[in-house]
């Protein structure tokens, strides 16, 4: 009865030890995906306006909204007459320039953001030129520096951040590959047994790898689990969502997480018990 048992702790020791790496594995992901939204948010959150000519109708209004809702690149547009641009901007400065003009010198315009895609100064430099075409339209005004800065700024975390998970992602092979070896390496003696009565290598694989890959896939949806429990907390309890909850992401999740629990778990299976298979009898007491 005792040696069962200590096997069956040394299993479910193992197997919380690997769900605690995928866990920390599927955070990473989570992160990943946190930082892309957040990235996809502050880009789709630059203006473009384009400023109508001061003879431009109404049916001209509709004809560039409905141009720019048909488009590739429009995220949504809302069109301001000249008299709503006057009252935001006495709003905004508190000055009404139409009192000492005599007249509104604000003309209307159409406020449009850009898919995330989009918002860079090389793909809005095609769209200008391509507005700037039609002829109700005076001009394309948009924060040329600001896009800069931020792209710039978006590429640099981005490579800080894909370092930290390729170190991360290097760690947790490390530690479930020790793991799985000093799992494997409680039972030297047994595979030795095993191949001193004959039993050929794969005879002596199969069962380890089918425990050990098993043992992944009970250990990757632990991971899933607590990691759900994390997500649900963040959003409800903190108010604060991470990142959109499609099923694109949550199989990126899963995958990765049940991916790497059943990959990492083999190979260090199918190592280490190849190393104690070709391992003499004599050379196992000195390790």
């Amino acid at each position: 009865m005792g040696k069962p048992r200590r096997f069956f702790n040394m299993y479910l020791t193992t197997t919380i030890s690997v769900a605690m790496v995928l866990f920390l594995i599927g955070l990473e992901c989570v992160l990943l995906l946190a930082t892309g939204s957040l990235i996809n948010q502050v880009k789709e959150n630059t203006a473009v306006e384009i400023v109508f000519t001061p003879k431009a109708e109404t049916k001209d209004f509709n004809r560039l909204q409905d141009m720019l809702k048909a488009s590739d690149y429009c995220l949504d547009c809302r069109f301001i007459s000249a008299e709503q641009a006057l009252k935001e901007h006495i709003e905004y400065l508190g000055e009404d320039p139409s009192k000492f003009l005599g007249y509104n010198p604000l003309t209307a315009s159409c406020e449009m953001h850009l898919r995330a895609n989009y918002a860079n100064n090389d793909s809005l430099a095609v769209i200008e030129r391509r507005l700037m075409t039609l002829p109700y339209v005076d001009q394309v005004v948009y924060q040329k520096d600001l896009l800069t800065v931020l792209n710039r700024n978006i590429h640099e975390l981005s490579i800080i951040l894909l370092a930290v998970v390729a170190l991360l992602l290097f760690i947790s092979w490390a530690l479930i590959g020790n793991t799985i070896r000093l799992q494997i390496y409680a039972q030297r003696f047994l595979i030795n047994t095993m191949k001193l009565v004959g039993a050929t290598s794969w005879m002596i694989k199969a069962p380890i790898l089918r425990k050990n890959i098993s043992m992944g896939l009970i250990a990757g949806v632990l991971a899933l689990a607590a990691i759900a429990c994390v997500y649900y907390y963040v959003n409800v309890h903190m108010s604060v969502q991470l990142f959109p909850l499609s099923w694109q992401n949550v199989a990126f999740v899963v995958g990765v997480v049940i991916l790497t629990g059943v990959v990492i778990t083999f190979i260090a299976s199918m190592f280490a018990t190849g190393r104690y298979i070709r391992m003499k009898t004599n050379s196992m007491y000195e390790i």
